[in-house]
């Protein structure tokens, strides 16, 4: 199993090997970028991936991320030859080190402060599926077809936090029947289970997905992280932990300049600039 080039600062001036990525206007745009193959995931695409959301979120320019794949399809998941093959032969060493590896995608996705918004097309498959299910935010297209399709490889369904995240956004019932049966998702469905927050065409996916994503990047980006930490933090905590929790963070956001911002514009009957400070 070999590693990715280590990320440099800032993301604008990496050369990333096994994805495709650019930062344009406070967003980053990664791409799954092996059409030929449905955008497939290797042992360096893991890890590249993986160092990628941990540099982001140490990159001031980075406000937004979109996470997208190439050729009208966003993953098929772990490569069966590159990554399902090698699996058979290792011993629990390396197993237990890869499961580690794959799952640190995820915990990054979760511990970066910006948004992540998964535009979702095509095939959406095994840890394909996951890389959508942690992304903040996803919007997918009629055609979508996401399976957690870990059983039919006889394998389970706790992969990668699925039985931890993939509840909390459709529900323990749905996220089960995914989970046992490993059957498709549609795109329809998925909306109308919640894990699609909305639909749009193969064509503008990726446009409505980075309208989104900037939309956010010229946001209040503290509060917007500050957000997105207390939606992870608050699984844990009861109701009452929670409201004295978020009591701390919303006093923070409120020393934020960001914050004054917004009253003088009010004020002055203007749209507020934030600058994330």
């Amino acid at each position: 199993m070999t590693v990715a080039n280590p990320v440099t600062l800032p993301l604008s001036g990496y050369a990333a090997r096994h994805v495709a990525l650019k930062v344009e206007s406070r967003v980053a745009t990664i791409t799954l970028n092996r059409p030929e193959r449905k955008n497939p995931l290797t042992f360096e695409s893991y890890q590249e991936l993986t160092d990628i959301f941990r540099a982001a979120a140490k990159d001031d320019a980075v406000k937004a991320i979109v996470l997208a794949g190439a050729g009208g399809n966003f993953c098929s998941g772990g490569d069966v030859h590159e990554i399902i093959g090698p699996l058979i032969e290792m011993g629990a060493t390396g197993l237990m080190a890869f499961t580690e590896m794959t799952g640190g995608l995820v915990k990054a996705m979760r511990a970066g402060p910006q948004p992540i918004v998964a535009a979702v097309d095509g095939v959406c498959a095994g840890a394909g599926a996951i890389l959508a299910m942690a992304s903040d935010l996803r919007i997918g297209t009629p055609g979508a077809k996401v399976s957690f399709l870990f059983n039919r490889v006889g394998l389970a369904g706790c992969d990668m936090g699925a039985c931890a995240i993939l509840p909390r956004l459709i529900g323990q019932g749905r996220a089960a029947e995914l989970l046992y049966t490993g059957r498709a998702l549609g795109g329809e469905e998925g909306e109308r289970w919640g894990f699609f927050n909305r639909l749009a065409t193969s064509d503008t996916v990726l446009t409505e997905a980075t309208r989104l994503a900037a939309e956010l990047a010229h946001g209040p980006s503290f509060a917007n992280a500050m957000t997105k930490r207390m939606l992870g933090m608050e699984w844990a905590m009861s109701v009452e932990a929670a409201i004295d929790a978020e009591a701390v963070a919303q006093a923070l956001c409120m020393e934020t300049e960001d914050f004054a911002r917004a009253y003088r514009a009010f004020a002055a009957k203007q749209k507020p600039v934030f600058e994330g400070n």
